[in-house]
């Protein structure tokens, strides 16, 4: 089970990273360089968090950026940061796995592509899909849709979804094309589908359909209650407008309202 086990001041040189518990996006130099200015002026503001496999060994599971500035003060300050705060939990491997990416993709600018691994290894180790989606915050059919296509999504899809050239419903869409391609003309259908464009519907999701669709929760389900996230909302608003919005913001809405999602309505 995970838990918290405690709080501590722990030396630095004793925390080190696990092979299959790291970072899930490649660490941003400028990100690193503002740490090291902030942790220096501020202090450690936000401890990292550490796993305790076994007593007296730790591993880091949240704050990669940190860690990483904390390294560049040491280098240029001996002495600096002898000892850090720590969060020290203890959990299952795959617990801690789970833990890493929900640490690690409590970001505005993660991508679907930072969950496809983890998601397929927890399926894997038999986590129901409801136990996955309730520990990431996500519906159960987005969970869903990442175990179904996630192990077909080729490289060059990979490549367009993590610079966002394409959103998840795009890649979705190619793939199921490329799945029903007459035999021996897949390579050619997926190349057709990639090099085309993507037309875009003006307002996506109307007001009708989303007054609608809350005036029957309310009824069915009178004391809900939802959590967004500032950016979450700023997208859910603009895709209802029907202006400036961009694969981003439609990402968002199909995470935290799948059922409104333009594919879905």
């Amino acid at each position: 089970m995970l838990t918290t086990r405690r709080y501590e001041y722990l030396n630095f040189d004793k925390i080190a990273v696990h092979p299959s518990v790291g970072n899930h996006r490649q660490l941003s130099p400028s990100k690193v360089s503002h740490l090291e200015k902030d942790i220096l002026r501020n202090g450690l503001l936000e401890p990292l968090v550490v796993w305790e496999r076994n007593q007296g060994e730790y591993f880091l599971v949240g704050g990669f950026h940190r860690l990483e500035a904390i390294k560049g003060i040491r280098n240029a300050n001996p002495g600096y940061f002898e000892h850090v705060d720590v969060r020290v939990v203890s959990g299952e491997p795959d617990e801690i796995r789970a833990l890493n990416l929900k640490l690690n993709t409590d970001r505005v600018d993660t991508k679907i592509t930072d969950y496809f691994e983890t998601v397929i290894y927890l399926n894997n180790v038999n986590w129901s899909t409801e136990r996955i989606a309730e520990f990431l915050d996500k519906s159960v059919s987005w969970i869903e849709d990442i175990l179904k296509y996630a192990p077909m999504v080729s490289n060059e899809i990979h490549q367009k979804l993590e610079n966002g050239e394409i959103s998840w419903n795009r890649a979705r869409e190619i793939i199921d094309r490329t799945l029903k391609a007459p035999a021996g003309k897949e390579q050619d259908v997926l190349f057709l589908e990639i090099s085309k464009g993507r037309s875009r519907v003006t307002k996506p999701v109307s007001f009708k359909t989303v007054y609608n669709h809350f005036s029957r929760i309310k009824s069915e389900n009178p004391d809900i209650r939802y959590t967004l996230h500032i950016e979450e909302l700023e997208s859910f608003v603009k895709v209802l407008q029907g202006r400036a919005y961009d694969d981003s913001d439609l990402e968002r809405l199909h995470s935290i309202f799948p059922e409104l999602a333009p594919d879905r309505v």
